[in-house]
């Protein structure tokens, strides 16, 4: 698990980036302009930073200047923005940073960019380590010890389904059990359940939200 800064003014990518991340085992700090980010920089000493280059007060790539003057920048820096130029791009690249992300940032595109920031980071990959005991799902690029999914409980559920219930009604008591279902069987790993359901996995964060299911009951083997 690394520790990951996310600096961005727009509430609906730091949470969306959060959830991402925080589902992928790692530990997220957010800021949401260069004077929160210098303060967490600081504060929690981050593995990794996402950083957008349009931000009201200072900019990401002057920010990203500032650290590389001052000896700041002592970790890999992913740069995301969704209007920058090429020459911006090649610019920040030139100070330090690692890589640049173009939104809206594509699930596969931001975990290989993550993957990569951290290796070069540590200067090696991360080895899994197995355990003995218990079943195993891999969760976040390691291995975990789970418990038996509480399928039982959702076959119960299923098993008592009223059908003289309204249809809108029936229909999200048999979603909201699929999807707890899902999530026990994979162990609370969002990234596995939207490639088992088909679903975009921002769709599918939105449709959880929407039947009621709590996300965090089911994460590690919660």
């Amino acid at each position: 698990m690394a520790n990951i800064l996310v600096v961005d003014d727009e509430h609906g990518i730091r949470d969306l980036l959060w959830e991402i991340l925080n589902d992928e085992g790692h530990s997220v700090e957010l800021a949401e302009n260069a004077a929160q980010a210098r303060a967490a920089r600081l504060r929690e000493r981050p593995d990794l930073v996402l950083l957008d280059i349009w931000m009201p007060d200072t900019d990401g790539v002057t920010l990203l200047k500032e650290w590389a003057s001052t000896g700041a920048l002592t970790m890999p820096v992913i740069m995301m923005s969704g209007h920058a130029t090429i020459e911006t791009a090649v610019e920040a690249t030139k100070i330090g940073a690692l890589a640049f992300l173009e939104k809206p940032v594509t699930l596969q595109k931001l975990l290989k960019a993550v993957e990569q920031g951290l290796m070069r980071n540590s200067g090696a990959p991360v080895r899994a380590m197995p355990v003995s005991q218990g079943p195993v799902a891999v969760a976040g690029g390691a291995f975990v010890a789970t418990e038996v999914p509480v399928a039982s409980q959702v076959l119960n559920a299923l098993q008592s389904f009223d059908l003289d219930r309204p249809l809108r009604d029936a229909r999200d008591t048999f979603e909201r059990a699929y999807f707890e279902y899902q999530l026990g069987k994979e162990s609370g790993s969002m990234t596995r359940v939207a490639e088992k359901t088909g679903l975009e996995r921002t769709h599918l964060y939105r449709k959880l939200k929407q039947l009621g299911v709590d996300v965090t009951r089911t994460k590690r083997g919660a």
